[in-house]
């Protein structure tokens, strides 16, 4: 709900702060005092345009700022998910009122801090204005979206937006709670448009990417005729390696092994007696000494020695007439040749060839425009189309049994409403359109239509009231989706709303905005004491006039909350123009039966 708003050379207005009661506040005073200053607060602070004029004689910049107060469950919803990616719209993530608002605060790098929110604007006498959202900078857009979530004004520029059929199908929506319905069909829209897009890929596919389909599938076959294996390239390269120094491997082995284990290799060949003789003759020599101690230890480590020489001469005796021969190594030649010109147009790595292949194939079935391709997908998405057709038809038929009922329902709150013989038809039809009737929200065209009094021809909503006509109109809708729904996390102002209206319909219509204030936070501007009577709070609008000394600056607004005997004074102002006992009386009499 709207917490506090602060305002600071503002038109008339030097400076001025408003807390809106929970339920139902009341705006009132003099016609010319400056109530629709607050209304342009309202507007600066919810991203509306800024008018320079608007700023107060004398002063620099005007500065409007509104604070929030969230539900805890709406902060809450927030901070367990963090599920908005950039860029993605609100409406169709399920989130409204403030549990939206902190989501798009959270896009925007700002969280509510104590549960609060802070939206302000600065508009300067000459330049540009300033968005603020939580003490950081943000374009009014910004500032735009997040009030629109949390502030809908019914005044005669704003009623405009309901005129809006996107406008109408959400009100339906959210009287209709087919939030399931809503949710089945997108689901259902989402995997069909996906697939209408694949097919528009394939279809306006031009030569460019036929000769990409011929290069990807040349060179998978390419691939998948040499068939590497992981590392095998490495392999062939050790292998080449020992074919090419064959006869330095057979040198070097063959002399360590005579060095070693004369009896490994020719003994004609041999150079002396061998390290394993000469170790073995150096045991038998110690173990011949009858003394025991070292001798004996020295004669065991030798013996060891000599096993580990004997591990290696083994060892060196497998590696000879082990190389390959001239023939092998051509062979080798050519495979690492062919597995080189793989990696150099796929690698770096034979392992990278292989991710590519795999990849590649997986690109080529969307290039692949082949008759039989398309066939299969225009398959598949008809059996998409009747899925989403369906779902289509479940939420089309909600929409329908809930537009019934908030027609008959508004048109008899109108009736309690000073517009006895006006009505209101929600009109659910199915979108002419032959050959795809389909659409992101379904298959309906909403239209809500208005009749301001009897015998009138049926209009569209918004080109068919006056203004009064309109912010009642308006009331009733939202009396009704409060019933139907619950209370709504919205801060609803109405201005206008009693224009035309007086005696017992005025009554009606206080009592109505304090019912609609049961479950929503209402801000009313009224010239009518039946109507502010039932209000949970009453700010008073007054002009005064200049003080002497700053005569430049003009008249000026101020803004201050009346109780008890103050405020009795300011609804007997309203009741007769006159404060006498008669009309004061009158006044404690309303406020007294002004109770739901």
């Amino acid at each position: 709900m709207l917490e506090e708003l602060d305002i600071r050379n503002l038109g008339p207005i030097r400076e001025a702060t408003i807390a809106p009661a929970a339920g139902m506040t009341a705006i009132t005073g003099e016609t010319g005092a400056g109530k629709s200053m607050l209304l342009s607060a309202i507007r600066l602070v919810s991203g509306g345009a800024a008018e320079s004029s608007r700023v107060s004689a004398g002063a620099d910049e005007a500065w409007a700022q509104a604070i929030f107060a969230l539900a805890d469950d709406a902060v809450a919803s927030e901070h367990s998910g963090d599920t908005n990616d950039a860029g993605s719209d609100d409406s169709d993530s399920g989130l409204t009122g403030a549990a939206a608002a902190v989501a798009k605060a959270h896009d925007a790098g700002v969280d509510p801090e104590d549960g609060e929110l802070f939206l302000s604007r600065t508009v300067r006498a000459s330049g540009r204005s300033r968005a603020v959202l939580g003490g950081k900078s943000v374009p009014r857009s910004v500032l735009g979206a997040i009030a629109g979530e949390l502030v809908t004004i019914h005044g005669q520029t704003d009623q405009l937006k309901i005129a809006a059929a996107a406008r109408q199908r959400e009100f339906l929506d959210r009287v209709a709670g087919d939030e399931a319905e809503l949710a089945a069909y997108r689901k259902a829209w989402d995997a069909l448009a996906a697939m209408d897009e694949r097919l528009e890929r394939l279809r306006s596919q031009e030569s460019s990417a036929r000769q990409q389909a011929d290069y990807l599938r040349e060179s998978i076959d390419r691939i998948n005729r040499t068939d590497p294996q992981p590392g095998e390239d490495e392999e062939l390269k050790a292998c080449r390696e020992r074919i090419e120094n064959a006869a330095d491997i057979a040198q070097g082995v063959g002399s360590a092994l005579g060095a070693l284990d004369a009896s490994q290799v020719d003994v004609d060949a041999a150079d002396g007696a061998s390290a394993v003789e000469l170790i073995n003759h150096a045991v038998t020599s110690l173990r011949a000494i009858r003394v025991g101690g070292t001798f004996s230890e020295q004669a065991d480590r030798l013996e060891s020695i000599n096993a580990d020489l004997g591990d290696v001469v083994f060892a060196l005796s497998q590696e000879l007439g082990d190389e390959g021969s001239v023939e092998d190594l051509d062979q080798i030649n050519g495979r690492i040749h062919e597995l080189g010109d793989l990696t150099r147009r796929w690698g770096p790595t034979l392992a990278d060839v292989l991710a590519w292949r795999d990849k590649a194939a997986f690109d080529l079935e969307d290039l692949d425009a082949s008759p039989e391709k398309v066939a299969e997908l225009e398959s598949e998405r008809q059996t998409l189309y009747a899925a989403a057709l369906a779902a289509a038809d479940v939420l089309s038929a909600a929409r329908v049994a809930a537009a019934a009922d908030l027609g008959a329902r508004v048109t008899e709150e109108l009736g309690s409403l000073a517009m006895l013989g006006a009505s209101l038809e929600v009109r659910v039809t199915p979108r002419d359109k032959a050959d795809d009737p389909l659409g992101p929200y379904g298959r309906d065209d909403i239209a809500f239509l208005f009749t301001p009094f009897e015998g009138s021809p049926q209009l569209p909503m918004g080109k068919s009231a006056s203004g009064g006509e309109l912010s009642r109109l308006m009331l009733a809708l939202e009396l009704v989706a409060a019933d139907t729904r619950g209370g709504a996390d919205q801060t609803f102002i109405f201005d206008e709303v009693d224009a035309g209206v007086g005696g017992k319909a005025a009554v009606e219509l206080g009592k109505r905005l304090a019912r609609l204030a049961r479950s929503a936070q209402v801000i009313v501007v009224t010239h009518l004491a039946q109507v502010a009577s039932w209000a949970d709070a009453q700010f008073v609008v007054t002009k005064e006039p200049p003080d002497a000394d700053d005569d430049d600056l003009g008249v000026v607004t101020t803004i201050a909350e009346v109780n008890g005997e103050t405020r009795v004074h300011e609804i007997a102002r309203m009741l007769s123009g006159s404060e006498s006992e008669a009309s004061l009386d009158h006044a404690r009499e309303l406020l007294k039966e002004s109770v739901l």
